[in-house]
């Protein structure tokens, strides 16, 4: 059965769910939700994500939404097809947990005010900003200590962990301007530069036409 997701293919959030769709080799229907029209805030969409935000996803007559939670979801249920974006043990399953956590508690409350200033806010906050960027530094640095002795965030394979950093670290890359923060640091660095060459990823830019 054709998974549904409804978003926008260029926004963030739907994107760590579609990525993980094509690491896994999941068929799926992207149903447009314009952002730029609100449509996240009216009342049908409301009845499959009540707090208006993107993405959701009805699979027969499973819906879902929040994309770490969905993410998680299809990694378990195709866990044997695609990529293995699990660990294979207990503890190696409990070590991308606990990355996917500093994503969504560390990096991406940074992250996404950065971008939301930079890319979205015209006559931004310059000094909110400047006081993000500190954070954000002090984030990477620890990126950079993972890093230096771990191929990926939570060890030798490209998990979640890595995967649900993607969206955010692309806007830091490009629309943000800020992707000195990143090739400033060796590993951090490495590490972007080979997740973003997975064959998974490319097809998605390709699919979100940057």
């Amino acid at each position: 059965m054709v998974v549904k997701l409804f978003g926008q293919i260029k926004a963030g959030y739907p994107q760590r769910v579609l990525l993980c769709f094509l690491e896994k080799g999941i068929e799926f229907e992207v149903i447009h939700v314009d952002l730029n029209k609100f449509e996240q805030k009216k009342p049908e969409y409301l009845l499959r994500q009540p707090f208006g935000q993107v993405p959701a996803i009805e699979d027969g007559d499973l819906k879902l939404f929040e994309s770490r939670a969905i993410a998680r979801y299809y990694a378990t249920k195709y866990a044997d097809q695609g990529t293995d974006l699990l660990g294979k043990t207990l503890e190696q399953r409990a070590i991308v947990e606990q990355w996917m956590e500093v994503e969504a508690n560390y990096f991406n409350v940074v992250v996404l005010p950065l971008v939301i200033n930079i890319v979205f806010t015209p006559n931004y906050d310059a000094a909110l900003v400047e006081e993000l960027k500190v954070k954000f530094e002090k984030i990477l640095d620890v990126y950079e200590n993972q890093l230096a002795t771990n191929r990926y965030l939570a060890g030798p394979e490209f998990t979640l962990a890595d995967l649900t950093h993607m969206p955010g670290m692309r806007y830091i890359m490009n629309e943000a301007g800020l992707g000195s923060m990143v090739t400033s640091r060796e590993n951090v660095n490495r590490w972007w530069n080979e997740i973003s060459a997975r064959p998974a990823w490319k097809k998605l830019m390709e699919m979100a036409a940057y």
